[in-house]
């Protein structure tokens, strides 16, 4: 029965990820990048300076900086590491070069769907700021019922991607070079989550404000340590990416390039995973951010596939190419797996490397429990009727249950359920997207040459029901 159910999902999972998704998502964010006019070309200059600007006088419940890296905490994990090794090991070099590129075009993604989660956000009796992808569906297009699908399938994914499959990463890498037992690592890491989830949103933005630049320069250290011991291999590297994402060849020992439509697809796939724009996540910790008006903290929030893609996933890319071809005599068993690909990848540090990549896998898995813990609060909110407080204290208990049983489960099926929620989930924030796209335009138009001009338009409150 069980194998049965496994090899369902497995299928459903197959298609739903499949071209399909890939050119729904992909084509969003190419429509969208001539949409907005290239908005790439304020996001990084104008989007990464807004970013580290405090504005404490407007409406919101964190800084700019904080909503970022709550996101940035959910979207940057182990795909990161993993997942760009994975799309090497099943599409070749070539997926790297298609992963960066799903990255700069996913930036207009991320701001068209950060910008309306702002703009039809609302406010809570007791101030708290809401919006997301079912608000925007909901009052900018009357379409409750598909923001409450989105509300559903975002929600039960939390449990899966965002928090199962997360501890059982770090009580994995825990127990291998620690021997530390599964259990206790679930118990610790249900009892750190649940001292920062119920703090709510300024307890997590707290936390993610210091963790993720920390983890963040950390990885990205060890990234350039190993770069520098292959430089002689970077620019054949940044060649051979280049030429095998279209053809395909060998580059040296098991590393071979399948051609345009492997590297296309499994390097699309692995972008589109890892930087999350066109899911609608983010743009859920982008409403609660201080800011004057939507244009504002959407260029905040696009700079975060900015790091995770088109930075994080391309120096791992660039690791992982020139450490391969370094050493051509790594066999192909060695190569077709995206865990021990990178273990060799960063064993070239003397001592420090493994636990650089240990310390990297648990810090990335951690912050992505607190991430997706504040989007599936919000999401629980919206679709149980926004019954108040009490809504929030069963979701945050059942989500600390999960991490602490985690590390003792079997997690293939949950991962896969969670992994096709997140494609669902990715429909209605996409129909959300393109149907308001005027909207979008008319308020970038109206704010991207007047960034310091406040929204007037007064935020709704929603009462909440006794």
């Amino acid at each position: 029965m069980f194998d049965a159910i496994n090899n369902v999902v497995t299928t459903v999972n197959g298609v739903v990820w499949g071209w399909p998704m890939i050119i729904l998502l992909l084509g969003t964010h190419v429509f969208m990048t001539f949409r907005t006019g290239f908005i790439q070309r304020h996001s990084i200059g104008k989007g990464i300076k807004l970013s580290v600007t405090k504005d404490p006088e407007a409406e919101g419940e964190v800084s700019q900086f904080g909503a970022l890296t709550t996101a940035l905490a959910a979207t940057i994990g182990t795909g990161n590491i993993i997942g760009v090794g994975t799309a090497i090991a099943m599409g070749g070099p070539g997926a790297v070069l298609w992963i960066w590129l799903s990255g700069v075009f996913g930036i207009a993604t991320k701001y068209s769907e950060s910008l309306i989660a702002v703009k039809y956000r609302v406010k809570t009796e007791d101030g708290r700021m809401q919006g997301g992808a079912f608000y925007a569906l909901e009052r900018g297009l009357n379409m409750k019922w598909l923001g409450m699908l989105f509300a559903i399938l975002a929600g039960l994914a939390s449990f899966g991607i965002g928090c199962a499959t997360q501890v059982n990463a770090i009580a994995t890498v825990a127990n291998e070079n620690f021997n530390i037992p599964p259990l206790a690592v679930g118990i610790v890491i249900a009892a750190l989550t649940a001292f920062v989830i119920f703090g709510g949103i300024k307890s997590i933005a707290n936390v993610c404000e210091k963790l993720v630049p920390f983890m963040a320069v950390f990885y990205v250290l060890g990234c350039l340590i190993i770069l520098g011991m292959n430089y002689d291999f970077i620019i054949p590297a940044i060649a051979t990416i280049c030429r095998l994402a279209f053809t395909p060849g060998a580059a040296a020992g098991g590393l071979v390039g399948t051609g345009i439509l492997m590297a296309m697809r499994f390097g699309i796939a692995r972008g589109l995973f890892s930087n999350e724009s066109g899911m609608g996540s983010a743009p859920i910790a982008a409403a609660a951010a201080q800011t004057r008006n939507p244009v504002r903290q959407a260029l905040v929030s696009s700079t975060g596939t900015f790091w995770d893609t088109v930075v994080v996933c391309l120096m791992t890319g660039l690791v992982l190419v020139t450490t391969i071809m370094k050493n051509p005599n790594i066999n192909a068993d060695e190569v077709s797996d995206g865990g021990i690909l990178t273990s060799l990848a960063f064993g070239q540090i003397p001592v420090l490397g493994p636990l650089i990549l240990t310390l990297g896998i648990i810090t990335f898995a951690y912050s992505t429990i607190l991430g997706w813990a504040y989007y599936g609060e919000r999401c629980v909110e919206y679709f149980a009727g926004r019954f108040g407080k009490g809504v929030l204290i069963g979701y945050r208990c059942l989500y600390i249950a999960v991490a602490v049983i985690a590390p003792v489960v079997a997690l293939d099926l949950v991962w896969l359920i969670a992994d096709t929620l997140n494609a669902f989930m990715a429909v209605p924030n996409l129909i959300a997207v393109l149907l308001l796209s005027n909207e979008i335009v008319r308020e970038t138009k109206k704010y991207i040459n007047n960034l310091d001009m406040k929204d007037e338009t007064p935020v709704p409150v929603i009462k909440s029901k006794k």
